[in-house]
Order: structure tokens, then sequence, then C-alpha cells
């Protein structure tokens, strides 16, 4: 399998969920401003939209957006549990878990990545609306090491890659703001628990990041 990627975006979760369940993958960097694969193909040919994560199988068909890939990958392994059984109530919790994540958290920070071209008043509507959502996640978290209760899911290295957003240096640097923990002591808890796993830091590691 391949795992197209830019660091440190949404493809960060797949790449999680891949070390997590020790996989035999390649990762391809895709150049954000040529939309160039590293091995020299044009990544719109690939994935039009030029969003990543795209993940390529081995007999070349390509799975493309990041809630079904995340799925796909945690059902080549059922036994990690990184999703639960299908036709079970869980299984369609974490659909509900990876839906949120992607509608609420997910563009939730795209006017504070494009800042520039959300302009003042975007961020400034955007920025409120995206503590709102995490101070509901802390809520969800209370009593609970994941989102789903003990064990470790996609939904969890979904949000991780998510949240990695808002605590990037260059986020506040470049745009003055940023998404703090203050006061969100179970998301805290949970975050840190997510970086003492292995396959995060290894993922994290191999794409530069700190």
């Amino acid at each position: 399998m391949k795992l197209y990627y830019l660091p440190g975006a949404c493809s960060l979760a797949p790449h999680i969920v891949l070390n997590e369940l020790g996989l035999d993958f390649q990762l391809v960097r895709v150049d954000h401003k040529t939309h160039q694969t590293e091995d020299g193909r044009d990544f719109r040919a690939l994935s039009p939209f030029g969003y990543v994560p795209l993940l390529e199988l081995d007999d070349g068909s390509l799975l493309r957006e990041g809630p079904a890939v995340l799925q796909y990958l945690a059902d080549l392994r059922p036994a990690s549990l990184l999703a639960p059984a299908h036709g079970s109530l869980e299984r369609y919790r974490l659909l509900e878990w990876l839906a949120f994540l992607n509608s609420e958290i997910h563009k939730g920070f795209i006017p504070l990545l494009y800042a520039v071209a959300a302009g003042k008043y975007g961020v400034e509507a955007a920025k409120p609306k995206l503590e709102q959502r995490y101070a509901w996640v802390n809520a969800q978290l209370a009593g609970k090491r994941y989102l789903m209760g003990d064990g470790f899911t996609v939904a969890d290295a979904y949000l991780f890659a998510l949240t990695q957003w808002g605590q990037a240096p260059w986020l506040e640097s470049v745009y003055k703001t940023s998404i703090r923990f203050d006061g969100l002591e179970h998301l805290a808890g949970w975050y840190g628990r997510m970086r003492e796993r292995p396959a995060v830091r290894q993922s994290l590691q191999a794409e530069g990041l700190r």
C-alpha cells in the first residue's frame, strides 16, 4: 500500500493507524504547491481535488476521504479493535464520531488555516465555534481514556491529527490564533496519552513534526 500525505495534514490520521496496525506501507509525500508527488507524478491525476489522504492499494485501487480510509485500514485487522464490529451499535457510534470530526472539527479549522482568504471576520466567527466544539469533546472524554472508552480507535487518530493544528506554533505566529486546552482537562489528558503512543511518535517523527 501507498499513503499519499502532506506533513501535518489530516493524512496524519491514517499514517498513525498504519503504524498502530504494523502494516507494510510506503509513504509518498505530496508537494502542496506543485501538486507533484515525490516519485514525480501529478497528484491531481490520482486525486482530482488534490486532497490527502489518498490510499493506493496493492492492486492499484485508490481510496479517498479520510473516514473511509480509516475504516478500511481498521477492518484489515479486526482483532485490533480499532473499529467495532460491523452491525454493532458501537460501530455506529464510531461513524457518529467520524462524521462529527469531519464536519465540525475538520471543517471548523479551515477558516483558521486559510486565515488570509477568510479574513479577520471569518476567523473571529470560526474560532469561538471551534472552541465550543472542543469543549463538547472535552465533556465526552470525562471518565474515558479515549473517545469511545478505554480502547484507542481510528476516531482518536483523526481527532489527534486535527488537534495538532491548534497546537502548532506557526498557527499562532502567522495567524495570531490557536486552540488552547485551558480548562479542558479531559481533552488535555487525552492529548497527552495520544502523544505517548508509539505509533503516534513514530508518525510524527516520520513527517518531521515535533
